[in-house]
């Protein structure tokens, strides 16, 4: 249950979604910089996922299949270094097995592959399909402790940075990740991510709440590919 903080009112949530969800991400040609640059080896491997999310879509238990391109990669320690992802939403958890199957990840090179349901969320990320996409991936000890956290946080970015909608996805095996927020944002991703560095509540809540729980936060962001 998310605690209103005195600052903060408590996010608008919604009842999470039934799906089940099938997160990988791909290290393919990260820069060295954050800035991401175009790179032909990511193209063809941006195409290769594209085409298993076009067969994937054609499946009865696949809602949807995404595929995101890296354009800001934060050099933050420990973050992945996905520069591809696809995101796949199936008709429920009991389909993940089979989908997961057909997907061949590792034939496409995935470091990680993250089976997961949705604990919690606001608005619909989806809705519109465009724009610049959040990825961030936390490290918690305790999955369902650190996804209580971030329902506390989630009041903060709704009423200082306009953030409305968001879909944590909570690994449903050992991971890397506890869980990995899916949001699409308001508006470009250098804006965000000053937007949140520039704010007080931002270092002295968000960070310091973070820090409490021995939890990192690791963004990465993301366009449509």
């Amino acid at each position: 249950m998310a605690v209103e903080h005195p600052r903060y009112p408590r996010a608008p949530f919604r009842t999470p979604s039934a799906s089940g969800f099938l997160y990988a991400g791909l290290t393919v040609d990260p820069p060295r910089v954050p800035l991401v640059r175009a790179s032909a080896e990511r193209d063809d491997a941006v195409e290769a996922c594209a085409q298993v999310a076009r067969a994937l879509t054609e499946r009865p238990d696949v809602l949807r299949a995404r595929v995101f391109e890296a354009v800001l990669m934060p050099p933050l320690k420990g973050a992945p270094r996905f520069d591809v992802t696809m995101l796949v939403e199936t008709d429920g958890p009991e389909s993940l097995d089979a989908v997961r199957a057909a997907a061949d990840f590792g034939t496409l090179g995935a470091d990680l592959v993250m089976p997961a349901v949705n604990p919690a969320r606001i608005g619909d990320t989806e809705d519109p399909a465009d724009g610049v996409y959040l990825f961030n991936h936390f490290v918690a000890e305790d999955g369902d402790a650190g996804v209580r956290v971030w329902e506390d946080l989630a009041g903060w970015y709704t009423a200082v940075l306009g953030v409305d909608n968001s879909l944590p996805l909570r690994a449903l095996e050992p991971s890397r990740f506890a869980f990995v927020n899916y949001a699409r944002l308001p508006g470009g991703a250098a804006a965000f991510l000053l937007g949140q560095l520039v704010r007080p509540g931002f270092h002295r809540f968000v960070r310091r709440r973070l820090r409490e729980h021995g939890m990192a936060a690791l963004p990465i962001l993301y366009r449509p590919a």
